[in-house]
């Protein structure tokens, strides 16, 4: 069946997208506000998208009620600075806790009552009990559209727990020691990435 994006309501075309571009990771931003005020949110419109310059990319939704930035875009617009969390099985309930639409005078650190760490080169705290976390500051901001806001970030410094490291020379990670966990199709519902395969990346072609 096909599907014509640029007919289809607002809320359908959210549901192609958060139903087919599965698992999706989950950027636990946290950020500060020019007052002070701290802030974490999950989102999981997020991904990677280069290494020279480290970047990552994140897309932040409008308040559907008022039209204006969310909390974490408002900081980050006003600061520059952000840091990107990644969530493990065992944070998934805090995680789930800063999803709540709250007032920008909430600090949602205190209110999930979530553990934070110092950073390094960025204000924004990293949260401690995460097993990965990127300080981040902004490179570009761009309104794309009535309804979002995507911010391209480059990753300044990342935290990575002892744990998790099997040789720091070759930075070999133990990942599925990390229990990550992803968004997937419908609301609430979510992965983890234990059901895995492996395959060999095929050798190059050879050429003329």
């Amino acid at each position: 069946m096909l599907f014509d994006m640029r007919e289809l309501s607002l809320i359908k075309r959210y549901k192609i997208l958060n139903s087919t571009i599965t698992p999706r990771p989950i950027a636990w931003i946290t950020t500060v506000s020019e007052d002070g005020t701290r802030n974490a949110a999950p989102y999981s419109f997020f991904n990677a998208v280069g290494d020279e310059p480290p970047m990552v990319v994140l897309g932040l939704l409008k308040d559907p009620a008022t039209g204006g930035m969310k909390n974490t875009a408002s900081n980050i617009a006003a600061t520059g600075e952000f840091v990107v969390n990644l969530v493990c099985e065992a944070d998934a309930e805090k995680m789930n806790m800063t999803s709540i639409d709250a007032p920008a005078d909430l600090d949602e650190l205190e209110y999930a009552n979530i553990e934070t760490l110092p950073s390094t080169a960025v204000t924004p705290e990293r949260i401690a009990s995460s097993p990965v976390s990127f300080e981040c500051r902004s490179l570009e901001m761009l309104e794309i559209g009535p309804r979002q806001t995507i911010v391209i970030g480059e990753i300044l410094v990342t935290h990575i727990k002892d744990e998790f490291i099997l040789d720091p020379d070759k930075v070999y990670l133990d990942t599925p020691a990390m229990k990550l966990i992803g968004r997937v199709h419908g609301s609430g519902w979510y992965a983890r990435g234990t059901d895995l395969f492996k395959m060999d990346r095929p050798k190059p072609l050879p050429k003329d």
